[in-house]
């Protein structure tokens, strides 16, 4: 099929101005459809997420493990800079991830972490069992997230670890109003 010769520019000259107007190639290849007929996208994001729901467990134990695994890193090797960003990026990607793979209060605990992670003065000196309960917190409502009971015990799991977390930061960050302020702000996470 021979390609058609493209439309010329037009040129409008004023006294003071000229309007270059380009032809629009893709008006051949577009078509006009009546409201009535466009399906709606947010029911066609629902079903392609429901759809995928099935494997989302699955992504929230792979996220899990990484978490895990960065967790595991800094007991052999202590925290350095690499295995403290990993750490904070995989809590951070589990805070973002949790909501929409259907486990808000995984969420909520990682966001707890994400905090202690971001505001302790010195990670070396922060309780190593306070992060180790977080992990231990977010990989148990992942593996446990099944039965509908356990959304009670889980959201209150992830609202004593948020307490903890934020005691133990508003007492290291005694003389840094900075981080003080934003520890003491509301959590973001719903249900928290």
């Amino acid at each position: 099929m021979a390609k058609e010769k493209p439309a010329s520019i037009s040129v409008q000259a004023f006294a003071d101005h000229h309007v270059i107007t380009q032809p629009n190639p893709l008006r051949r290849v577009l078509r006009r459809v009546d409201e009535k007929d466009l399906d709606d996208p947010v029911a066609r994001a629902e079903k392609a997420l429901a759809g995928l729901s099935g494997e989302f467990k699955d992504w929230m134990a792979i996220e899990c493990d990484r978490l895990a695994a960065a967790h595991a890193a800094i007991l052999k090797d202590g925290f350095t800079t690499d295995s403290s960003q990993e750490l904070f990026r995989a809590a951070h990607d589990i805070k973002g991830d949790a909501a929409t793979f259907g486990f808000p209060t995984a969420g909520a605990a990682a966001e707890s972490l994400c905090r202690i992670i971001e505001h302790a003065p010195d990670l070396e000196r922060v309780p190593a069992e306070l992060i180790a309960h977080h992990i231990n917190a977010i990989q148990a409502i992942v593996r446990e997230n099944a039965g509908i009971n356990n959304a009670g015990m889980a959201a209150a799991l992830s609202s004593k670890l948020r307490g903890v977390a934020d005691e133990y930061l508003a007492a290291v960050n005694r003389d840094r109003p900075e981080h003080l302020e934003a520890i003491l702000a509301p959590s973001i996470v719903p249900g928290e």
